[in-house]
């Protein structure tokens, strides 16, 4: 079984802003107790593409373990790694993100795509978010119920996971509107 699922959110920011915010969004230690889920980000790498214009940038994050905490129990692990791959193309105004977790893959394999682009309606002054989120279960598979009862909790963990993450995003998008117009927040 699969749990999947997809969002959109519109942030009334422009693009380059709201990139710029989704930088800083690990960053700054006062989001660190909104996404209290995050326990570390580094950077392995990153590359730009002079002939393309596109930035490539892959960053390790550990994460809280995902799901129950008797899951959690049952694996003996507490934290989660996963591996996140973005390009960011200036040119066409878009970013795009894809995380997937690399341990307890034996257990559960989450895959999270984000995209970032100038929303239609108004291109100059919104961006859409796009978020796509899929949770498999492995070992219970033969016990359907009880992974797709997993799988839930896994899944309203992530959306809410999520919405911390967009009011962080908001929070950066608001600072950096205003530090463009000489305001200090």
């Amino acid at each position: 079984m699969v749990k999947a699922y997809a969002q959109e959110y519109t942030y009334k920011h422009p693009w380059e802003r709201v990139t710029s915010a989704s930088w800083k969004k690990f960053a700054d230690p006062e989001n660190k107790r909104t996404l209290s889920h995050i326990l570390e980000v580094d950077t392995l790498n990153h590359k730009l593409d002079t002939s393309s214009g596109k930035l490539y940038t892959t960053r390790a994050i550990t994460v809280n373990a995902p799901g129950p905490w008797f899951i959690r129990r049952i694996i003996r692990q507490d934290v989660c790694h996963c591996v996140e791959s973005t390009v960011v193309d200036a040119k066409a105004r878009s970013m795009q993100l894809s995380t997937h977790n690399i341990s307890l893959e034996k257990f559960i394999e989450v895959e999270e795509k984000i995209r970032y682009d100038p929303h239609p309606d108004n291109p100059k002054g919104w961006t859409i978010c796009r978020q796509e989120t899929s949770i498999r279960i492995k070992p219970l598979s033969a016990l359907a119920s009880m992974a797709e009862k997993v799988e839930q909790k896994c899944a309203e963990k992530f959306v809410q996971n999520s919405a911390k993450g967009r009011e962080v995003m908001e929070r950066i998008c608001k600072y950096l509107e205003a530090e463009s117009r000489g305001i200090s927040a």
